[in-house]
This record gives C-alpha cells, structure tokens and sequence, in this order.
C-alpha cells in the first residue's frame, strides 16, 4: 500500500477514471480489473445497457479507494 495515501485525492482520482484511485492506494490489480470495467461498460452505454454497470463500477471505485487510502 502506499504509505499516507490521502484519502480525497484517492477519490478525485477514482472520480476521473476508475481504477486510478487503486493504482494510487497500491491495489494494482483492482486498478486493472476496474479500468477494464469501466472500457466495457463505457463501450456498452452506446446501448444504453452500459450507463447503469459505468456508474455502479465508478461509485464503487471511488468509495474503494477512499476507504484503502484512509486505513494506510
């Protein structure tokens, strides 16, 4: 884990792309799985089936890499 990671721009970061708020924490692999996510169900919200999965990984993004960077 990143040592002092600040909680707020864990979740700005997360906030922009999904997954940048793990790769900050030191989640690497989550970072990856959640960027991946994000590309698909981004690609998929040209269907509209997408824009609800976008927005469920993107919350969970951001609240996941808050709560890693506050237990550092």
């Amino acid at each position: 884990m990143h040592s002092m990671a600040s909680p707020l721009l864990a979740v700005i970061l997360s906030f922009f792309l999904p997954g940048l708020g793990q790769f900050y924490t030191g989640q690497f692999l989550k970072a990856v799985l959640l960027i991946v996510l994000a590309v698909v169900f981004g690609a998929l919200s040209t269907i509209l089936i997408g824009i609800p999965f976008y927005i469920l990984v993107w919350l969970y993004s951001m609240y996941d890499a808050y709560t890693a960077a506050k237990s550092t």
